[in-house]
């Protein structure tokens, strides 16, 4: 996988809602309702995870998971950084 350049993070990262950029790495909050909703959560995000072969960082509390995906092989960024943000996006339903 191709690191991405600025610009062309800037341009996907405008198609994603609530994302946000930090170094070399996209992040995002989700707040829950209960530790059971979060936990829920982060079982999709891991089978996500495992369909793509690539894996967030999760901090997760008892209502909320913060999610920050990165490619490291890569040293950056890459499609699939943002293709899974998406797909992540695609589960929350609030």
């Amino acid at each position: 996988m191709d690191r991405l350049s600025s610009i062309q993070i800037e341009n996907l990262l405008g198609k994603l809602s609530g994302w946000e950029r930090d170094g070399h790495a996209i992040r995002k909050s989700y707040s829950f309702k209960d530790y059971y909703q979060t936990i829920a959560f982060v079982n999709a995000i891991a089978w996500i995870s495992h369909r793509e072969d690539h894996h967030p960082d999760l901090y997760v509390t008892y209502n909320t998971c913060r999610i920050e995906y990165s490619t490291h092989s890569a040293g950056g960024l890459t499609e699939k950084d943002f293709s899974c943000a998406a797909q992540v996006d695609a589960l929350f339903k609030p």
